[in-house]
């Protein structure tokens, strides 16, 4: 209470700089309790008929309609959030970013454009390599995609007409997902929301408590388009997949291929591996701690569960999203059933194009790689591979359909950590009701199918 008093004073008192250097904070308290003296009898009094529009109205509309010039489309362009520098892999940063835009549209503000982080670094702040988020998402393909739902703005934006206020993000076990919400609806009320920038310090967005449903977080991934330089890498790579994969598909008739412009690309399978030690040190682990078994998943276990999906046609080009400490082991490419053949970074002759950049821009190549296979297969542990099933879904949703689990589609994914039907890995799409991202965020072994 006393917080807000001081808020409120602050707000009153800059409206009153024109007494001059005179008026004290005790002359702006007793103006502010003379001002809201009035203004509660002019809401809660009935005998003043001039006051009729007023007494229709609460304390917080009188004191905080946005003009039509600052919406844009119902969101405001004169308030502003930002957040701390948004860390850790690509997806929990896509994630993260996804959770400060739906904050700020509680809130009713414009997000300040956030920094992103280039490199893959835990707990060496120093080295997170700090990148613009128009460096690799475009801007303005943003802001048009999720016109009237969410807003991002520059820093250039501001007017520091009022001084920021510093919201500290509650932590530890005592602050519930009741007191975060709490803290929250408090900021969109007088005086707080008042106030031009609230800056919030404190943990990364990923560890902010969730309060929105999937569909919503889905909203924001469909705006993220990758700026042009990227998505061309994308291209490329993409489609030396494609070459590779026609010209080894004994099955296409090479004239009909030179003659034919209407044939369809060659089809490839995508395959996310994680059987890196460090993961399956992190995965053992937390099969310990949340007694589940289907959480890791050998080399061997893989293979051997893709081998049996029967809407593969072969043969077929497997696209393998490993980690880099990988691409030195030749195992990777063996023992690989009749009709499938794998190929990583090396030995497609792309790697070129990834080392050039780092570690956040080969992810999200490698993201969309995996994202336009025609058929998915990843780890439902991994943010990675539920993040690309969330968007197959949406995809296969905005085809007509709503579930395809008893049959085969442009769009089909599977998790191999779990046993599917004849002996394959179990069929995976994303349960688009969910009312938070907990599960893809944190990982499932209850997936839709």
């Amino acid at each position: 209470m006393i917080r807000r008093n001081k808020l409120m004073d602050l707000m009153i008192c800059k409206h009153f700089k024109f007494f001059g250097p005179y008026v004290n904070s005790v002359a702006c308290r007793c103006l502010s309790l003379v001002l809201i003296v009035f203004l509660l009898r002019v809401v809660c009094v009935p005998s003043f008929p001039k006051f009729g529009e007023f007494q229709s109205q609460s304390l917080n509309s009188v004191f905080n309609s946005p003009s039509l010039s600052n919406l844009d489309n119902g969101v405001r362009k004169d308030r502003f959030l930002e957040v701390p520098q948004i860390v850790w892999g690509l997806n929990n940063q896509k994630i993260a970013f996804a959770r400060a835009c739906l904050t700020a549209r509680m809130l009713n503000r414009t997000l300040l454009m956030p920094k992103l982080s280039a490199s893959l670094f835990y707990k060496e702040v120093d080295r997170l390599q700090p990148v613009s988020f128009d460096k690799v998402f475009h801007f303005e393909k943003f802001n048009s995609l999720c016109n009237g739902f969410v807003r991002l703005g520059r820093f250039s934006d501001l007017s520091n007409r009022t001084e920021p206020y510093e919201l500290q993000k509650g932590s530890g076990r005592k602050w519930s997902l009741e007191r975060d919400l709490a803290q929250l609806r408090q900021f969109r009320e007088y005086p707080e929301d008042e106030v031009e920038l609230i800056r919030i310090v404190g943990k990364n967005p990923f560890l902010w408590h969730d309060h929105w449903p999937v569909k919503n977080y889905a909203k924001v991934f469909e705006c993220l388009v990758l700026v042009d330089e990227i998505a061309e890498e994308v291209e490329r790579v993409v489609a030396k997949i494609r070459e590779v994969a026609s010209n080894i598909n004994a099955k296409r008739d090479k004239f009909e291929m030179s003659t034919n412009s209407d044939i369809p690309p060659t089809p490839y399978l995508a395959v996310h591996m994680r059987v890196e030690i460090d993961w399956m040190i992190h995965c053992k682990k937390l099969e310990q701690r949340s007694n589940i078994n289907q959480i890791c998943s050998s080399k061997e276990e893989i293979l051997e569960r893709v081998s049996h999906i029967d809407n593969i046609a072969k043969p077929s080009v497997v696209y393998l999203a490993v980690a880099d400490s990988l691409l030195e082991d030749p195992k990777i490419l063996q023992g690989w059933k009749e009709g499938l053949i794998p190929y990583e970074k090396k030995r497609l002759g792309v790697w070129d194009t990834y080392s050039k950049y780092p570690y956040l821009i080969q992810s999200a190549i490698d993201y969309e790689v995996c994202l336009r296979a025609d058929v998915f297969v990843g780890n439902s542990f991994s943010t990675f591979s539920s993040l690309i099933v969330l968007e197959r879904t949406q995809r296969l949703i905005a085809t007509g359909l709503t579930r395809s689990c008893e049959r085969h589609t442009r769009w089909d994914s599977y998790a191999y950590n779990i046993l599917g039907v004849g002996g394959g890995p179990q069929k995976w799409t994303t349960d688009m009701s969910a009312s938070s991202l907990q599960v893809i965020s944190y990982g499932t072994n209850n997936i839709s199918c």
